[in-house]
């Protein structure tokens, strides 16, 4: 009999065993390589403490931060034609759909919500990036168009957050009529007399810049965001020069007056909030916009109505 074998190992590897951690449990900055705890993280809105780095986030986990006591009502997406050209490339088209459905679980990358923020009623629409890039087909637009259809209905400001990088290939032409189709959903709104709110996150590129995320009352960016058309690479190649630093990046624009203002992440919302109460000339607002009048007592002789 091996009493090593049968006796001491047993008690050993229960003892030195390792224990199963997981896997997101440190999160590293990709700017400065510090290795952050994953719950001091989430507390901070997925904002890096020490740099401000802004982590990306999904679309479930933003209405959570956003609205008061992360309550929210999710507005159901219209039912689109899944694959309208049976497009394939290295895999099939809907073969991607369930992957990213499976990933995200998402219906598509847009996600429309009902909620308050600081007691104001709004609708809220996100794009989520991990859904093949955040990518605009004919789901997606007609999600975001139900969005504003809602809003016009309800009376109700609408806040977007975008994050995309552009068109759904394979979707073709029928990607890019989302484009004039989610413009005119805007005009729609801004009609009926109702605020507009784009905050741009990272990235936001492609046609999405060229519609509805340039569009807005107010354009508010988080911080380092990549913000353009084409990619920074793609233009160096064009016009064979070396870009400027930072260039399409949130401060940068605003600098140059394609953003209005670039606002972190942890006051996104009381800003948002503080810009939708003087815009909706809310009581509190309206009362303190009112003009001073005068006493009788203090009103110039000259000006005073005669007897």
């Amino acid at each position: 009999m091996n009493w090593i074998t049968n006796y001491v190992r047993p008690r050993i590897n229960s003892m030195l065993g390792r224990r199963e951690m997981p896997e997101n449990l440190w999160i590293k900055d990709p700017e400065s390589g510090e290795m952050v705890f994953h719950k001091d993280l989430e507390t901070n809105q997925f904002v890096i403490p020490s740099s401000g780095h802004h982590m990306k986030i999904s679309a479930r986990e933003r209405l959570k931060f956003f609205f008061d006591d992360g309550r929210f009502e999710v507005i159901e997406n219209p039912r689109v034609v899944t694959d309208p050209l049976k497009f394939r490339d290295e895999k099939r088209y809907v073969d991607r759909l369930k992957d990213a459905r499976a990933k995200t679980g998402m219906e598509d990358a847009i996600l429309n919500a009902l909620g308050t923020i600081e007691g104001l009623p709004v609708v809220a629409t996100v794009q989520d990036f991990a859904f093949m890039g955040g990518s605009l087909g004919m789901a997606a637009g007609d999600a975001i168009i139900r969005a504003f259809e809602v809003a016009v209905e309800r009376r109700r400001p609408m806040i977007l957050f975008a994050a995309s990088g552009g068109a759904r290939m394979q979707e073709g032409i029928l990607s890019l009529m989302q484009l004039p189709r989610t413009t005119v959903a805007v005009d729609r709104l801004k009609e009926a007399g109702l605020p507009y709110i784009v905050v741009l996150t990272n990235p936001t590129t492609g046609g999405v810049t060229a519609s509805y995320a340039m569009l807005g009352d107010v354009h508010i960016a988080e911080p380092g965001a990549l913000i353009g058309f084409a990619g920074p690479r793609v233009i160096e190649q064009t016009i064979r020069e070396k870009l400027p630093d930072g260039f399409q990046r949130a401060e940068y624009l605003m600098d140059h007056g394609m953003v209005d203002m670039v606002v972190s992440r942890l006051e996104l919302k009381s800003t948002i909030a503080r810009l939708l109460k003087i815009l909706m000339k809310t009581p509190e607002e309206a009362k303190d916009q009112e003009p001073e009048i005068l006493p009788p007592a203090t009103v110039p002789s000259e000006v005073r109505p005669q007897a």
